[in-house]
C-alpha cells in the first residue's frame, strides 16, 4: 500500500511538473548589454545599453519612433519596469505591425500608454490604437485620470493579451481591461515595440528607460 502511495505523489510530481512547462515560463527579452533581438523602427530618436537598461532619447523634430522585438508574439503576460522624463509621452507597442511590412512603414497597433501623472493624473495603463485611425482604444468614460504612475520614478508593469481581451497593471493597480474585436481581427499577433514620442523643434531631449523585460507567451 506504501508502495502504490509513493507511486502515486511521484507521478503528480511529473505531471505537475509537464503542465508546468507546457504552460511555458517567462523569459526575458533583454539581455542587459546589447540590443540583440530588437530592431528599430520608424523615427531618429536614439537607443542604447546603459547600465543594464534600455534608454531611448528623442531626437529634435523627430516622428515617433520605435525600438521592435524581432520575434512575434500573440497571446501573452507582459512586464516591464519603465521611467520616463516628466516632460515625454511614451509606450509600449503590443501586437503591432508596419504598414508595408519594411522597417520604413508606419508602425502601427494597439500601444499601452506610458506617461507622468503630473498634478493631476493621467492615461498611463489605458490602450491607444498607434496610427489605427482610431484614436483610444480604451473607451472615453473609461479614460479616468490616474495617479498610478510615480513621476521620476521605476514603475512596474503588466500587460495580459489573451485573444481580444488586454488587461493592464500599473504598480500593482488595475488600469485597463479592455475587450476589442476589431483590433483583435486586424491585430491577433505582431511585435513588441518600445516607443520614444516625437517632439518639436526647440524641445528636449528627454529620455524613457526599461528594464526587466520579460514576457510569458499563453496557449
Amino acid at each position: 500500500m506504501r508502495r502504490l502511495v509513493g507511486f502515486g505523489c511521484l507521478a503528480l510530481v511529473v505531471a505537475c511538473s509537464v503542465s508546468s512547462v507546457m504552460a511555458g515560463e517567462a523569459v526575458s527579452l533583454f539581455d542587459g548589454e546589447t540590443l540583440k533581438g530588437w530592431t528599430q523602427k520608424n523615427g531618429t530618436a536614439t537607443y542604447r545599453v546603459e547600465e543594464g537598461t534600455i534608454v531611448g532619447k528623442t531626437n529634435e523634430g523627430s516622428p515617433n519612433s520605435f525600438l521592435c522585438s524581432d520575434k512575434l508574439y500573440g497571446d501573452f503576460e507582459l512586464e516591464f519596469d519603465v521611467k520616463v522624463a516628466d516632460e515625454l509621452n511614451s509606450g509600449v507597442q503590443i501586437r503591432s505591425q508596419t504598414k508595408d511590412g519594411t522597417n520604413e512603414g508606419r508602425v502601427n497597433g494597439p500601444q499601452v500608454e506610458i506617461e507622468a501623472s503630473g498634478a493631476n493624473g493621467a492615461e498611463a495603463g489605458y490602450i491607444y490604437g498607434e496610427s489605427t485611425g482610431r484614436g483610444w482604444l480604451t473607451p472615453e468614460d473609461k479614460l479616468i485620470p490616474h495617479k498610478h504612475f510615480k513621476d521620476g520614478e521605476w514603475n512596474h508593469y503588466k500587460v495580459v493579451a489573451k485573444g481580444p481581451r488586454i488587461q493592464t497593471w500599473i504598480n500593482g493597480h488595475m488600469v485597463a481591461d479592455l475587450t476589442d474585436e476589431a483590433i483583435y481581427e486586424s491585430h491577433p499577433k505582431g511585435f513588441l515595440g518600445l516607443q520614444v514620442h516625437g517632439i518639436g523643434k526647440g524641445k528636449g531631449p528627454y529620455e524613457v528607460s526599461w528594464k526587466n523585460i520579460t514576457i510569458k507567451e499563453l496557449d
